[in-house]
């Protein structure tokens, strides 16, 4: 029975660790290039201006990543002029539910008026490289000259539930430390949202 125990443990614990593999604060981003709402492919390479990246990892059905759609936006209004756009990804796979289509997206960002990309990446490539597990999982990057650094990893907010009367702005924070140069005093948070609906098989 103790035998069992440790191999479930260490089945689990291997599981976990697989999860968790991906990028940390400090690591280089690899680019990539995923299929927009508008059907044209993006990079992060095609914003020649930009000084970094607000990278959310989102999706259509969450009620999470839905309550932080209008800040998602307001993120990007606030700091895309600034040089940090916002690229959302969505990491959910369609055949596990239905209302993360492409089709389901294109109408959700029309219907938010989305200023930003809104990517798909239907085969978890992109999602694995950068270690995201929820949905909404920002990554704040910052373009120098080795590439484009990961520079927080975690929340948009402490404020999940639009109730904590002492709201701390990660991401916020982060870029406004960024611009002046300095690194964010706070680099990394707990992502609180929904799992990652994975491909099967």
């Amino acid at each position: 029975m103790k035998n069992l125990f440790l191999i479930g443990f260490m089945l689990v614990s291997s599981f976990s660790f697989a999860q968790n593999e991906g990028y940390k604060v400090g690591d280089v981003v690899k680019d990539f290039a995923l299929k927009n709402v508008d059907s044209k492919t993006v990079s992060l390479a095609d914003f020649k201006d930009a000084k970094g990246y607000i990278v959310v990892f989102t999706c259509n059905t969450c009620p999470v990543a839905k309550g932080y759609q209008e800040r998602v936006s307001a993120l990007n209004t606030s700091y895309a002029s600034k040089g940090y756009p916002v690229v959302a990804i969505n990491p959910n796979d369609a055949g596990a539910v239905p209302d993360e289509s492409f089709e389901k997206m294109q109408a959700l960002a029309k219907e938010k008026n989305f200023s930003f990309p809104y990517l798909l990446d239907p085969n978890h490539i992109v999602t694995k490289q950068f270690g995201a597990l929820k949905t909404p999982h920002v990554f704040v990057l910052s373009k120098t000259n080795k590439g484009n650094v990961v520079e927080y990893i975690g929340a948009i907010d402490n404020d999940s539930e639009g109730e904590n009367s002492t709201k701390i702005n990660y991401v916020q924070n982060a870029i406004n430390e960024l611009s002046a140069g300095k690194k964010p005093t706070i680099s990394s948070t707990k992502a609180v949202g929904c799992s990652i609906k994975w491909k099967k098989g």
